[in-house]
């Protein structure tokens, strides 16, 4: 297990060190006169060649991109041009209201979609099979935007069981953010419902028909226990690298629920430093996400190979 956690570390080392060289050539390198981009086309020659001197834009890039990445070892990601507040600790703050976010949308998500799953899969072609898939797919193929709008519309102007804006007054307890927070990520819940439920039910269907369970059962071992001890290992085991990989499209793909509830996490700060052009900011937001990303994903794989061991065996080149 050690050897095969240390070929992942690696691994997602490599990784985050290409995705800093990538981050680093679209802001920095491809956008052409940076300078000019953030003043605009009317500003002056002398004003435009300043910023390109304070940005460090006037030496050669593989100097600027290993100083920059020298930074981001050390802890000086830069500061925000139109913030003027370091990126680190903003993006660290914001990113921690991103995970809250994402983390009760999946404490919502998962044991719900589990169940279901579960219960579709044992009954495949029943009436809550056909009921669950379909509500899923409904649901799943509208945008976040789409069941957010309705959700303000129906739970929070018509009925006015919760309030619209995500983010509660200062001091608020957590019954109270639990609370602002429940209608943004029950708009997550419905999007990713369908992925998560298909999953589960497609495990379900191809353990139950394996040979093994069929063996068991013919043994004379209890149909339940056989499904308690068997049938569920094996067939929540795709779900778990399905969730890790939800974890980081949650951390970095919240920017329309972000922005519809007014919520400052990491995807509408992204957001905010894309339209108004500030480039340390959003290089900052963006290797910042790759980073929760990879991280999902990694524990994700340490569980899945934790819990089925031919497949660490195999990874780690045994």
């Amino acid at each position: 297990m050690t050897r095969f956690l240390l070929r992942r570390l690696a691994l997602l080392g490599a990784t985050l060190l290409v995705a800093s060289l990538l981050i680093f050539l679209m802001t920095s390198v491809m956008p052409g006169d940076v300078g000019r981009i953030v003043l605009g086309p009317f500003a002056g020659d002398a004003a435009v060649a300043e910023l390109n001197r304070q940005l460090g834009l006037d030496r050669p890039a593989p100097v600027r991109y290993l100083e920059w990445l020298g930074g981001v070892l050390t802890g000086d990601w830069g500061r925000s041009l139109t913030l003027d507040t370091a990126v680190l600790p903003l993006a660290l703050e914001r990113l921690g209201r991103s995970l809250l976010l994402a983390g009760y949308a999946l404490v919502l998500l998962v044991p719900v979609a589990i169940a279901a799953g579960v219960r579709a899969g044992q009954r495949a072609g029943g009436p809550f099979d056909r009921v669950a898939s379909v509500v899923g797919l409904a649901f799943g193929a509208m945008p976040e935007f789409v069941t957010g709008v309705f959700l303000i519309v129906g739970l929070g102007v018509g009925l006015g069981w919760l309030p619209v804006q995500a983010l509660p007054d200062e001091g608020a307890g957590l019954l109270e953010w639990l609370r602002h927070l429940l209608m943004p990520a029950l708009s997550l819940v419905l999007l990713l419902f369908a992925y998560l439920f298909r999953m589960v039910r497609s495990g379900m269907i191809g353990e139950l028909e394996a040979d093994y369970t069929r063996t068991a059962v013919l043994k004379g071992l209890p149909r339940g226990r056989v499904i308690r001890h068997h049938v569920l290992r094996n067939a929540l085991l795709p779900t778990i690298t399905v969730i890790g990989a939800q974890l980081g499209w949650l951390v970095g793909g919240l920017v329309v629920v972000e922005t519809l509830f007014r919520y400052p996490g990491i995807g509408s700060l992204m957001e905010y430093a894309a339209s108004n052009k500030d480039i340390p900011l959003l290089a900052g937001c963006a290797l910042l996400i790759t980073a929760i990303f990879g991280l999902a994903n990694l524990t994700a794989d340490v569980i899945y190979a934790w819990l089925n061991p031919r497949v660490r065996h195999a990874l780690s080149g045994r």
